[in-house]
């Protein structure tokens, strides 16, 4: 059983920033490989984000490619999306997830506009 929590999200001018973290617990953080996923209002949900377990190797969407960064510190039990050059379309509910999908956080909003 995995209990994961999301943070770091809110209201961002185009071009700002934001980092998001989810924080795990009830369960062995290290054994899973994450994924950060999002949905907006009339869109379908996209994977964003995956590390592996170790950290070691990471994958984007091509919609962020080169704008975000995924990461993560096993030890504080906790996953990151650096978001860098953020734009309206990135504009969504940001959820953190494991790599099998059993087990996702409550969701976080991310807001973009001028």
């Amino acid at each position: 059983q995995v209990q994961l929590v999301e943070s770091g999200g809110g209201w961002v001018q185009p071009g700002g920033s934001l980092r998001l973290s989810c924080v795990a617990s009830g369960s062995t953080f290290g054994a899973y490989g994450m994924h950060w996923y999002r949905q907006a209002p009339g869109k379908e949900r996209e994977m964003v984000a995956y590390i592996t377990s170790h950290g070691l190797v990471t994958e984007y969407a091509d919609s962020v490619k080169g704008r975000f960064t995924i990461s993560r510190d096993n030890a504080e039990n906790t996953l990151y999306l650096q978001m860098n050059d953020l734009k309206p379309e990135d504009t969504a509910v940001y959820y953190c997830t494991t790599a099998l999908r059993s087990y996702w956080g409550q969701g976080i909003q991310v807001t973009v506009s001028s």
